[in-house]
């Protein structure tokens, strides 16, 4: 295993550099060239989806060990949501790994819905596209997350910065990869936002029926009604 890693991503050659490099560069020549067949010149999107995953879960290791701040959302809680907002928090950590791999077909469905004029590329080759997007995005954001904790801004700041960066990043890679001009770009990424929203609309009602049939629903209430209750009584 240790070999198999040297070769692949510590060589002279460096191709996990290249890739990384390349993905900002020239993304279609990366993405597209995987599609079209070309294999060797640089890392297949299922390793560096692999390796995303790995400095992912270091990343968290790190944040929760060295700078637990920038994941502490408590003072955005609603008054007397603050457990439900750790207990959000925890399972967001717990299944991060299967929540990343959840983002790429959900992209990948979405895209064929904003693309709908564009047939260069059916489902599985998005999957392709969205698991090297998603992979770049995660490896950069890992690194610059830390950076920026080492400097001590706000884990609010954090937040907004890294999804600036993930829609600059995204919508950047698409055009290159469709060959579209800068308006084409624009609207179809206030597109895109609008099935995003759409699609986060639609997991929140999900998600609402699930804590409601769990009894987390009446538990908020009730954390609500105490805390009112208590600030009257001191009050």
């Amino acid at each position: 295993m240790f070999e198999h890693l040297s070769e692949t991503f510590f060589n002279y050659d460096n191709k996990l550099l290249r890739t990384v490099i390349d993905l900002f560069k020239r993304p279609e020549d990366v993405i597209v060239g995987y599609i079209e067949g070309v294999r060797k010149k640089y890392v297949n999107p299922i390793s560096l989806f692999g390796l995303a995953l790995t400095v992912t879960g270091l990343y968290m290791i790190i944040i929760n060990k060295f700078f637990p701040e920038m994941i502490d959302f408590s003072n955005l809680a609603i008054e007397g949501q603050e457990e439900m907002q750790r207990k959000n928090m925890q399972f967001i950590q717990e299944y991060q790994s299967i929540i990343m791999m959840l983002y790429v077909p959900i992209y990948a469905l979405m895209a064929r819905l904003v693309f709908f004029d564009k047939k260069r590329f059916n489902y599985t080759e998005l999957l392709v596209v969205f698991m090297y997007i998603q992979a770049q995005i995660s490896i950069v954001s890992a690194l610059l997350t830390i950076a920026i904790g080492l400097i001590g801004y706000s884990s609010s700041m954090v937040g907004v910065f890294m999804l600036i960066l993930m829609i600059i990043y995204t919508a950047y890679a698409l055009k290159r990869i469709y060959k579209f001009n800068f308006f084409e770009i624009i609207v179809r990424t206030l597109l895109f936002g609008v099935v995003l929203a759409i699609t986060f609309v639609i997991l929140i009602v999900v998600v609402f029926i699930f804590m409601y049939l769990n009894g987390d629903v009446q538990e908020m209430i009730e954390a609500q009604r105490a805390t009112k209750e208590a600030t009257q009584g001191s009050g």
